[in-house]
């Protein structure tokens, strides 16, 4: 048996209340999460990437910084698509420091 069956097994024996709550902090956790990125230990040391891809996300904010065109950038990666630098910049607004972080760290090595 899964883990989401143990779970909704579970749920049935919760008030309205209870589930109210739990939902609350399921969405509390997620909250944080672009499902458009992932970060795989191992893979770009880590760094969120566009899923589908290993195009890290400081690197297509670099490339914006530096005046490269949506059109340009979806030109050089064509695995890309326009929702994913739709993902990207909420990404980049929701860890702007984190974002500038890599993008120094990879600019000194």
């Amino acid at each position: 048996m899964s883990k989401i069956d143990d779970i909704e097994k579970e749920l049935e024996s919760l008030s309205r209340a209870e589930k109210a709550l739990l939902l609350q902090r399921i969405v509390r956790d997620l909250g944080d999460s672009f499902p458009g990125v992932e970060s795989t230990p191992g893979v770009c040391g880590g760094e969120p990437c566009i899923v589908r891809t290993r195009i890290p996300i400081w690197i297509l904010e670099q490339m914006r910084r530096q005046g490269v065109s949506e059109a340009d950038i979806l030109r050089s990666y064509p695995t890309l698509r326009a929702e994913d630098l739709a993902t990207a910049w909420a990404y980049v607004r929701a860890h702007r420091e984190e974002i500038e972080r890599q993008a120094e760290e990879n600019a000194e090595a």
